[in-house]
């Protein structure tokens, strides 16, 4: 084993430097800084190089960890990149927005021996980030150009990944995509603070770089069909993601100031781009001086919290139904929330909003951790006679997502569904009940984590190339 290795008894873990709370209220920027050299190489070098990784386990993408971590330990930094790169086709994503916490870092050996994990996902940032400023990231060029053509349905994680991976095998990619820019929810639903928006923009570039068209402005179902699509392409990935906001059912939900919290997000980051906001211009979604309550535990609502905070809300609450060890979201989004100023208000569940046309306050009631359900989980239950009430200027509903009726919207009522809504495939080769229409992402496993839709994304491309394969050796047997 290199001397540079196995640092973890000696070395003790260290984060990039982090901005003050007091400073980062005040503007979106990320909140950490960036290794210095000499210290992403002395935090890769506490790698233990197990045997077993079980961070690369517990990667959704199975990242080459400790192949990178070691190179970037030796100063191998352009090897380090290509390893990386190898296995995602956004590093310098996943290195900003992953939950490390619940998969590699969470999963580090020499984190359950006690001496604290390697700081993976902030290396990976490192890493891909040195590669950009180095000129190292290249548009993929493929060896040799087919004819066939792939319609993607969706400019998100899982389309952006799987029409890369196809550019690669040199089929011709199009990406169709409702809005107007390209990235889905990294570039409409998560804020500055993780994922500055240039990060986006330059990735998208890179794409359109590589020979990846893109039809932006353009909804299927709307301005094209998608039979005309089946028609157009050899085959159709449908990677559109889920965004129906789920809603909850109590007295006052219809009163103002009560919004879903992807409306909430997406105007603010479409402000930040420089859009025209009317709804942010006339305050309706601007939290400045505001007692904004945010309902919800996951990573959408820390997002929404956080985001209330650095438009200068008056106070800033976070309703959860379970406590802060059974809750969804990210404990490191938690702790970066809290530092901010962000209260939490753990074991409590909204029960009426209050007003009389716009919302003035939450009545909630306390809540008890009964037995465990199905899932594993502490069953809520409400405690007789404990409302309480919380000011409230704006209410945030960060409560998940649901599909769209696909169906319905693509005018395809023989599409495939499970009974919650989101495509049915074949999991062997990503294929819906229609030939040469493959699924993926969110729409297919339900809201997830955007490295999830990496996965699926690669996943589909593999099955789209071979299914292209195999219909071309088919009709030149049949010549």
């Amino acid at each position: 084993m290199p001397p540079r290795m196995l640092k973890f008894v000696t070395v003790g873990k260290a984060m990039p430097d982090k901005r003050a709370a007091d400073t980062r209220r005040a503007d979106f920027q990320e909140i950490f800084r960036e290794y210095k050299p000499d210290h992403a190489a002395e935090q890769a070098g506490r790698c233990s190089q197990c045997g077993v990784p079980f961070c690369q386990v517990h990667c959704p993408v199975h990242n080459n960890i400790p192949d990178w971590l070691k190179l970037t330990a030796e100063g191998r930094l352009e090897e380090a990149y290509e390893a990386s790169a190898a296995t995602n086709n956004f590093p310098e994503i996943c290195g900003r927005i992953c939950p490390q916490d619940r998969l590699c870092e969470g999963n580090c050996v020499i984190e359950q021996a006690g001496h604290g994990t390697v700081t993976i996902g902030s290396i990976e940032k490192y890493i891909t980030d040195t590669a950009w400023e180095q000129g190292w990231v290249k548009p993929v060029k493929p060896r040799r150009e087919l004819a066939s053509s792939v319609g993607i349905i969706g400019a998100g994680p899982g389309g952006l990944a799987a029409a890369e991976q196809l550019r690669r095998r040199g089929h011709q990619v199009h990406v169709y995509d409702r809005y107007d820019r390209v990235g889905g929810l990294l570039i409409y639903g998560i804020p500055n603070f993780k994922l500055e928006k240039p990060v986006v923009e330059r990735r998208a570039r890179l794409l359109a770089d590589a020979g990846i068209q893109f039809h932006l402005n353009c909804e299927v179902g709307r301005d094209v069909g998608f039979a005309e699509l089946r028609q157009r392409h050899d085959a159709v990935l449908v990677a559109c993601g889920v965004y129906r906001a789920r809603d909850i059912q109590a007295p006052g939900v219809g009163l103002g100031n009560i919004v879903p919290a992807l409306d909430y997000l997406t105007t603010s980051n479409r402000h930040g781009l420089g859009d025209a906001m009317p709804a942010f211009a006339d305050g309706s979604l601007d939290a400045a001086g505001k007692h904004v309550v945010v309902i919800g535990g996951g990573d959408t609502a820390m997002d929404c919290v956080r985001t209330a905070v650095r438009q200068g809300a008056k106070s800033v609450k976070c309703l959860y139904r379970r406590d802060r060890a059974n809750m969804p979201g990210s404990q490191r989004e938690v702790a970066h929330a809290e530092e901010e100023g962000v209260e939490f208000v753990w074991l409590a569940a909204p029960e009426a909003f209050l007003g009389d046309r716009a919302v003035t306050g939450v009545r909630a009631q306390r809540i008890h951790l009964g037995v465990p359900d199905s899932t594993g989980r502490q069953t809520p239950r409400a405690i007789d006679g404990s409302h309480f009430t919380v000011e409230a200027d704006l209410v945030l509903k960060a409560l998940g997502f649901d599909p769209d009726d696909i169906a319905a919207q693509f005018a395809v009522p023989d599409l495939g569904l499970t009974k919650w809504g989101t495509l049915k495939i074949d999991h062997r080769t990503k294929m819906t009940n229609l030939d040469g229409v493959f699924a993926a992402g969110d729409i297919v496993r339900g809201a997830s984590l955007v490295v999830w839709a990496i996965r699926d994304g690669r996943d589909a491309a593999d099955s789209i190339d071979r299914y292209i394969a195999a219909r071309a050796l088919r009709a030149a047997a049949a010549e």
